[in-house]
């Protein structure tokens, strides 16, 4: 048995108390179906719906025009989060509502934290055989020669790393080894386009036979981003070339080649006019947040994030879009909590979509359209606004997370909606155990997480509560269970001050059960 996180998640540090389960995967279904089937339903109970105002999802697969527009509407690596694998092919959310939808307009809109807007290209390149894809070619050598080590093709744009002891392709050196990328672009419009490489050691790119990129001087160290752009006539054909060498120590290579252009609030609205719903997916990126990354951004710092808001320049579209009358459904992929309390009354929808993964797309399509009842839970508070909390530098937990937040958050811990309901009757606890009955209320079937929360009375200094059990229970509409959830003595370990340690503390303890950290209490037990 192996773990191998194929839907992989980015959660907060200390908001996460196991909502979400890592998977045992057996080595015998890794890149097969049942890997694909395991990625889409880790994608699927990831996403977490926060607001459905007027019941207006699910969409209509028909019936009704859909435009669909922001930054991470059509961009598969933003899907893979970080510290990530590289799947052989991602399914943008894009392409998921176009593959569910019979009415769909793709308008880019505007950037992440500007009204630039960066296409990818690289889905258009084929192979030299005419396939779809990147064709790469590596070796076990620096010199680009003798029998190839394996050969691979790339229909996502490149971001490889052997971080974590990963090579770039099965049977590939981790150290000392060469590839070269080729294939063709046919240019579909006149524009001007950017190749960008970033890459340790030596990489050149060539374009029809000339050099544009050229840094093969192993003397250079560490990692270095480079540009070059080229103005493009539709029709054009550019035969692209990349090669690398990779010698010792980190070796990481991305690769694009985009477009970019700047567009007016103004044109983006009379695009989106004639649409019935808009669906807005938005948020930040894992190339705008994470770790020693050089980003200069509004909100951001190396990576960093310096205001937990949506970023501006999406907060003006989406304002934009609800004064001209349109009904909104907001998709946030991010890795951590965004505060969205405008968005609450700009869009008629939020959902929360992390970075789904490879399956990401078509998981977010299944629940827009209803073919998969969202069942989701917050790991982590996602508060009303910075203002909320405390300077970042204040390294106490007075004020962060669930356990020691006193203020009212915009959605709490634990919290999701579904597309049926769900009550939660009286709860009790005996020998070890917390019963209690569930009914699905509503007229779908669904799922429902159950959370039980503890708190130990009189401790001043220690969380106000914590969870300390859950449980996942699938309900038909109208159907009634009868749930036991294990809660063992072992589930009372506390902070002892005098001792310095975490053990079982002995004292009172407040229990509570709901469906998010607003759980309310219903009995009492003391632990000797």
């Amino acid at each position: 048995m192996k773990r191998l996180i194929v839907a992989r998640i980015k959660l907060g540090d200390f908001d996460v108390d196991g909502i979400v389960e890592w998977t045992k995967i057996p080595e015998s279904v890794i890149a097969c179906d049942e890997h694909r089937n395991l990625a889409l339903k880790m994608a699927q109970e990831s996403i977490v719906l926060l607001q459905n105002k007027n019941s207006i999802l699910p969409l209509s697969k028909s019936g009704q025009s859909i435009a669909v527009l922001g930054p991470n509407a059509n961009d598969s690596t933003m899907l893979w989060g970080n510290y990530n694998g590289f799947p052989k092919h991602t399914v943008t959310i894009l392409d998921g509502i176009k593959s569910k939808a019979s009415n769909v307009t793709y308008i880019p809109g505007c950037g992440h934290t500007d009204n630039t807007v960066r296409e990818s290209r690289f889905g258009s390149i084929v192979s030299p055989e005419g396939t779809k894809g990147l064709k790469a070619t590596y070796y076990n050598n620096e010199d680009l020669s003798g029998e190839a080590a394996a050969v691979q093709y790339y229909t996502t744009p490149i971001r490889l790393n052997n971080g974590g002891a990963t090579a770039f392709a099965p049977g590939v050196n981790l150290q000392h080894f060469s590839a070269r990328y080729e294939g063709k672009l046919t240019c579909k419009q006149d524009e001007d386009i950017t190749f960008t490489v970033r890459a340790d050691d030596a990489v050149r790119v060539i374009c029809n036979g000339d050099t544009l990129i050229n840094r093969w001087d192993f003397d250079e160290t560490g990692t270095r981003n480079r540009t070059a752009k080229l103005p493009v006539k539709a029709g054009d054909e550019l035969n692209i070339q990349v090669d690398y060498v990779q010698q010792i120590n980190v070796a990481m290579l991305q690769f694009d080649v985009t477009s970019s252009a700047t567009t007016s609030t103004e044109e983006i609205l009379a695009k989106a006019s004639q649409a019935d719903i808009v669906v807005y997916v938005g948020g930040i990126s894992p190339r705008l947040e994470g770790e020693e990354m050089r980003v200069d951004a509004e909100g951001f710092k190396g990576g960093d994030r310096t205001s937990i808001e949506l970023p501006k320049v999406q907060r003006e579209m989406l304002k934009a879009l609800h004064a001209r009358g349109k009904k909104i459904v907001y998709v946030n992929c991010s890795g951590s909590a965004i505060a969205l309390e405008p968005e609450t009354e700009s869009c008629d929808a939020i959902i929360q979509a992390w970075y789904g993964g490879e399956k990401g797309g078509e998981a977010l399509a299944d629940v827009l359209f209803g073919d998969y009842n969202p069942s989701g839970k917050l790991p982590v508070t996602f508060y009303r606004n910075t203002d909320q909390l405390p300077d970042f530098l204040d390294y106490t937990m007075k004020g962060r997370t669930y356990r020691f937040f006193e203020d009212k958050p915009l959605f709490a811990f634990g919290e999701g909606l579904s597309y049926t309901t769900f009550s939660i009757g009286k709860a009790s606890y005996k020998k070890g155990e917390v019963k209690v009955s569930v009914t699905n209320t509503g007229d779908r079937d669904g799922d429902e997480v159950v959370q039980v929360y503890i708190r130990r009375i009189g401790d001043t200094d220690g969380p106000k509560k914590t969870l300390r059990a859950y449980k996942r229970l699938s309900l038909k509409a109208g159907e009634t269970i009868s749930a036991a959830i294990p809660l063992p003595r072992e589930s009372f370990e506390w902070w002892d001050n005098s001792t310095n340690t975490m053990r079982i503390l002995p004292g009172t303890y407040e229990l509570m059960i709901g469906n998010s950290s607003d759980a309310k209490a219903f009995t009492t037990v003391k632990i000797k």
